[in-house]
């Protein structure tokens, strides 16, 4: 009976958020909560709601004040001369370009957050591609692979796999490091290889050099201007690397909240001091930081009444008499290979709060690691596959910025995105963070 109860809550909750019937905050909270009443669990339900969300606290907080503290320093100016220096650096030649716009997209996405990246980096570089002739698709592309392939802890698909499955965020992200090196790697070497193919389409490897074309500049508004702190560059580099260093090499001893709790209060005092200014800079990056922290609280409704009440585990055992013990450790890999096509089914809600649950807990029933069930899914669902998934408004905003359409940019840009995933998951086997 609680099988069934749970996988009519998951399906509700999957059909519920995929047809947009309810927002993902309202169908996380509403549906668990009236399956728990229905399951007879009463009164206990508010119980099972407390320990999710308590359980869920530490990554609430450690998201909010990653947005805050990436968009603080952001706005001073810190990613400033990085930019323009890649742009200046690039030159002309379509085999430096294009791995350049893969470099700034891979540094701008320190925030976690797609769509700043995309509205920094395609503005910036599009000039230079018309001027030059690249073709656009390239540039979605370029973009997208950099931003793909970035799952830091601060993420939202890191962090929902942490939230959905109670896992520390360091455990899960310590043994990919390397397996992010290798991809990051992979999609360099695309992007010199895909720049390289377009200078010779435009005849610039015959001639070794074209004539002069103006380098892409950007120009600032009054009002970012005025947020600038260039005399304060060092300041916020040596504090940002101070948070990041510490969170990754001291996570079992410092919480990655209390870096990032840090980083932000020493980010206004240094570059906005009076009190006004740090209340502006708090409202301005307050929404992204609000709506996650309510989508993942909500999460947390979901996973304390899964888990409370039963539902998850008796789906699970109820699963494991399909799944042959010999394929066990395989999950996975398997997970692996289709997690980044699972992006264009699921949206990153529905499956890491819907989902991932039940597969990692078929998974430990069959004696397989749920941290690698984990791993295994943030090798592409919504890593390497959002920036193409029709799920995702990122996807939009790269086709409108870019001027192609959506059709194109997902033929286009597809093929690599799915390399990645596999070359990352073979990757994952190859340094041992689960079995072939």
């Amino acid at each position: 009976m609680l099988a069934l109860l749970g996988l009519c809550t998951i399906a509700l909750l999957l059909a519920a958020i995929l047809t947009k019937r309810l927002s993902p905050l309202v169908a996380l909270i509403v549906i668990p909560v009236a399956a728990a009443l229905v399951g007879g669990f009463g009164l206990g339900t508010g119980k099972f709601v407390l320990t999710g969300i308590q359980n869920l606290a530490p990554v609430v907080g450690m998201f909010v004040f990653a947005i805050l503290f990436f968009g603080i320093v952001s706005d001073a100016g810190l990613l400033d001369p990085i930019i323009d220096r890649i742009l200046a650096t690039v030159g002309t030649r379509p085999s430096r370009i294009v791995p350049g716009t893969t470099l700034l997209a891979l540094l701008i996405h320190l925030d976690g957050s797609g769509a700043v990246t995309f509205l920094i980096t395609i503005p910036a570089m599009l000039p230079l591609y018309d001027r030059v002739g690249i073709d656009r698709r390239i540039l979605a592309c370029a973009a997208s692979l950099a931003a793909g392939v970035n799952f830091l802890p601060w993420t939202g698909p890191m962090i929902r796999a942490s939230a959905a499955l109670k896992l520390p965020i360091p455990d899960i992200f310590t043994p990919l490091v390397p397996v992010q090196a290798v991809g990051l790697v992979f999609i360099f070497a695309v992007s010199y290889w895909l720049g390289l193919r377009e200078e010779r389409r435009l005849t610039l490897a015959r001639a070794g050099a074209v004539e002069a074309v103006a380098a892409g500049t950007r120009v600032l508004s009054d009002a970012e201007r005025a947020l600038r702190r260039p005399d304060r560059f060092w300041l916020n580099l040596v504090l940002t690397l101070a948070v990041l260093g510490t969170m990754v090499l001291m996570a079992e001893k410092i919480p990655p909240a209390l870096m990032f709790m840090l980083g932000t209060a020493l980010a206004l005092i240094i570059n906005y001091p009076s009190v006004d200014a740090q209340r502006q800079r708090i409202d301005a990056h307050a929404k992204a930081a609000i709506l996650m922290a309510s989508i993942l609280l909500a999460a947390g409704v979901f996973t304390g009444i899964m888990q409370g009440t039963g539902m998850l585990k008796a789906m699970a055992q109820g699963a494991v008499a399909f799944v042959p013990p010999g394929l066990a450790p395989h999950i996975p890999f398997a997970l692996g290979l289709v997690s980044m096509p699972l992006s264009m089914l699921f949206d990153p809600d529905s499956f890491y709060f819907g989902v991932l649950p039940v597969v990692a807990e078929v998974a430990h029933q069959l004696g397989v690691p749920p941290l690698q069930v984990a791993q295994g899914a943030l090798l592409g669902q919504m890593t390497t596959g959002f920036p193409v998934s029709p799920l995702t408004p990122a996807t939009f905003l790269v086709c409108g910025l870019c001027g192609i359409d959506l059709a194109d940019h997902q033929k286009f840009t597809f093929p690599f995105l799915l390399a990645a995933s596999v070359v990352m998951t073979f990757a994952a086997v190859a340094f041992g963070v689960f079995p072939l």
